[in-house]
């Protein structure tokens, strides 16, 4: 099932996925009171969701290109309260993104640095038995819920960055139960966006250069496939293909299994408070920065996965230049 969140105004609802349209649900009017509801009555969500769908229906050619008074929101949020989400990811999970990050930092292949090192302790003990804990991956924190944007939304480069570059990632998507269980509630496509240029100056920036937006959607996955997924990413540039690539994700791709992955996260007792969402991203494939491409304010990235639905697609937007430091002010 396939779960998308609109808005109209101050109106919001939650559709159902049924090419070439959006069928709305009834009482529930977002993703996350669907998943709380489906919790409190022990039911699936699927099943919840099903037994709400209504006769309305909307073209999601219409929505998707803008051309409606309904435009598409993330498809999870915290119901106005962004403080509720953590916006997290691992990296270091898939082949390519070891090879991009060991060459952000040495130009000699024979050199092992900190991040291979990384990659092939996750490549020997990142898939324990069932069971079994295996070793713990690389993991960032991004922000909370306000930094998340929605289908083509702007990503902004900070004016304090040094640049800006797409991530074509997976995110899963998880809450947090009354009884500190975590549940996921799905899977969508995601563009993580970071500051490479920043990071490659040295790699303990690359906590840093992670601060900032980026984006999931259009479409929720309930029940997503994460085995072997195939996808495509490319960026345009006045309306012209600037850089392209296929790409690939999924735990066959990774060295990293869901289940590991997903240990490492919430076994911080912090990350399992009741009632919080988590989007996690999962981890990149390849990135246009290694390819030597520089993204400029105007051009658009678009990312999408097989079986994921309609490709995430992104405007690329700057702020103005940090000219001066913040100013803290005393309370004395």
């Amino acid at each position: 099932m396939h779960l998308v969140q609109i808005v109209r105004g101050d109106e919001r609802r939650v559709a159902v996925v049924r090419e070439p349209e959006l069928v709305l649900v009834r009482e529930e009017m977002s993703v996350l009171a669907l998943a709380r509801r489906a919790l409190k009555e022990d039911r699936a969500l699927t099943e919840l969701t099903r037994s709400l769908l209504s006769a309305d229906t909307l073209p999601y050619d219409d929505v998707y290109a803008g051309q409606s008074a309904w435009k598409l929101l993330p498809p999870i949020d915290a119901a106005g309260d962004p403080r509720r989400v953590m916006v997290s990811g691992t990296g270091l999970t898939h082949l390519g993104s070891a090879r991009d990050r060991q060459s952000m930092h040495v130009k000699d292949e024979a050199q092992m640095t900190d991040s291979m090192r990384m990659f092939e302790w996750g490549r020997q003990q990142g898939r324990p038995a069932e069971g079994a804990v295996g070793i713990a991956p690389e993991w960032f924190h991004k922000g909370d819920g306000s930094l998340v944007r929605g289908p083509s939304a702007a990503l902004e480069i900070p004016g304090h960055a040094e640049d800006g570059g797409e991530e074509a990632e997976v995110a899963a998507i998880y809450l947090i139960a009354d009884d500190g269980t975590p549940w996921r509630l799905g899977m969508a496509a995601g563009n993580e966006f970071s500051d490479h240029v920043f990071e490659r100056r040295n790699y303990l920036n690359l906590a840093g250069s992670k601060l900032r937006t980026c984006s999931v959607g259009p479409e929720l996955v309930v029940g997503a496939e994460f085995r072997d997924v195939a996808g495509h990413v490319r960026v345009l540039r006045g309306g012209e293909v600037l850089w392209e690539k296929e790409i690939s994700t999924g735990e066959e791709n990774m060295c990293h299994s869901l289940a590991n992955l997903e240990h490492h996260h919430f076994k911080f007792v912090g990350h399992r408070q009741p009632g919080t969402v988590h989007i996690h991203f999962m981890g990149a494939d390849c990135l246009s920065y290694g390819d030597g491409v520089r993204l400029e304010a105007g051009d658009v990235t678009e990312v999408q996965f097989e079986n994921f639905g309609r490709a995430l697609r992104n405007v690329i937007a700057k702020d103005k230049p940090v000219t001066a430091p913040v100013r803290v002010r005393s309370m004395e």
